[in-house]
């Protein structure tokens, strides 16, 4: 927000928000299940409220009964894919649910047309928060390593392993690496591995289609919904080791044609996935937001504040 040339509010650190911290506005939009608590509270003028879902927060260390009621709630929901439109509308009864799908700008992940290395190249996220199945990914890698020796293994995140998650010495680890280098590692991959557990859409895989690299991922967030078996990549259950070991080692014994073919489809997947297109149908949706609300025209160059 500092670059932006938009008003902005900072709310300390512990303080509940009031009515004083939210100018009025057309819409109200709040992006975590607490500030839908926040906002429930606040006065009509302060906008017609939305809620923008990015994942089911209902996590083992929230208070799960506050977390479901703000779901329930009769707001409008937008949301980022598919799986959650779902839960919305199947577990919460949600009756206006619109979905926004994340995107990826091509003017940072881009790569081109490339053959197959050799050796193959596998990367991963490296993250030590459970939901993210480090241990699930390293597990069927050093499987895949006792076939094919000669595979090498990148990963990066954002900080350095503490003692209790050590990586093998055969794991290549890029420490918080800078945003203009990501596009290169991406595309020194053969295929992205994810195995997390939970995903409310995981944007790494779509970033490195973007980058002509097929993804393995376990059947979660958005690539449970884009990749295809064989087609862009390939789908596994989750925690299901034996699973991705198949997986990897498909991409590690295809030839360079098959290789190819997948790596194309990978980018033909996220080619049309901008952000240009993606904020049009989030403004779309607010302005119906207003419209239903019976505050004033669709036209969203109306909008006088969200």
């Amino acid at each position: 927000m500092d670059d932006l040339n938009v008003e902005h509010r900072v709310v300390p650190m512990g303080r509940r928000l009031t009515p004083d911290d939210v100018p009025s506005a057309d819409v109200l939009v709040c992006t975590w299940w607490e500030t839908v608590e926040w906002a429930n509270g606040l006065p009509p003028d302060r906008g017609v409220p939305v809620h923008f879902v990015q994942h089911h927060e209902v996590f083992d260390y929230l208070p799960r009964e506050r977390c479901e009621a703000v779901y329930r709630l009769p707001w409008r929901k937008i949301v980022i894919a598919r799986w959650l439109a779902e839960v919305m509308t199947r577990t919460y009864d949600a009756k206006k649910v619109e979905l926004v799908p994340n995107a990826v700008d091509h003017e940072i992940f881009h790569a081109p047309v490339r053959v197959k290395n050799s050796p193959v190249t596998i990367g991963t996220l490296y993250h030590e928060a459970s939901f993210k199945g480090l241990d699930v990914a390293l597990a069927a890698l050093a499987k895949v390593k006792q076939r094919h020796p000669e595979v090498v293994i990148l990963a990066f995140g954002s900080s350095p392993p503490t003692g209790a998650n050590a990586l093998p010495d055969w794991v290549e680890l890029c420490v918080a690496p800078p945003q203009d280098t990501l596009r290169a590692l991406y595309a020194r991959c053969d295929a992205w591995l994810t195995t997390s557990r939970t995903e409310g859409f995981n944007l790494m895989a779509m970033e490195a289609m973007a980058c002509r690299t097929p993804v393995i991922s376990t059947r979660t967030g958005w690539p449970a919904e884009a990749v295809v078996d064989g087609m862009n990549g390939f789908l596994c259950e989750v925690d299901d080791v034996g699973a991705v070991v198949q997986a990897v080692c498909r991409i590690v014994e295809m030839d360079a044609a098959q290789w190819a073919q997948m790596s194309s489809n990978a980018f033909a997947t996220v080619e049309h996935a901008t952000w240009d297109a993606s904020s049009r149908l989030f403004e779309a949706a607010l302005s119906r937001a207003v419209s239903d609300a019976g505050l004033g025209s669709t036209n969203t160059d109306d909008l006088a504040g969200v």
